[in-house]
């Protein structure tokens, strides 16, 4: 398995327009090979007496953090589909920004790739 997680801030006012992009954009990780994806929006992210979530993206106090993680099979299926996405973002219409702006920053994202090494499941 390899995990994408992601760390945003988007308006709180704009949830719901955040879920349904978030629909619609997940849809293309799953047509690209993902397992699983999860986004969760912030309910108990307290602040940190260094570092915290909120400072992490810079947040906004009218901005809520989600935190987010998309499952792959291996890393080979998520590069496969990292490279995939990327030719999509090029010539698909659902990633115009014109037709379909964002509704947070995407420069205060944080994100990574991970190979778990520890996984307990029921």
């Amino acid at each position: 398995m390899f995990v994408d997680g992601f760390v945003i801030a988007v308006p709180t006012a704009a949830k719901d327009t955040f879920v349904e992009q978030a629909n619609a954009i997940d849809a293309v990780f799953m047509e690209l090979g993902a397992l699983r994806i999860l986004e969760c929006w912030g309910e108990d992210v307290p602040d940190g007496k260094l570092t915290d979530f909120r400072r992490a993206v810079q947040a906004t106090p009218d901005e809520s953090i989600v935190f987010s993680w998309v499952e792959w099979p291996d890393k080979a299926a998520r590069d496969a589909g990292m490279a995939k996405l990327h030719e999509m973002m090029q010539t698909d219409e659902r990633f115009d920004p014109a037709k379909h702006p964002p509704c947070f920053d995407g420069k205060r994202m944080i994100f990574g790739g991970f190979q778990p090494v520890v996984r307990l499941e029921k």
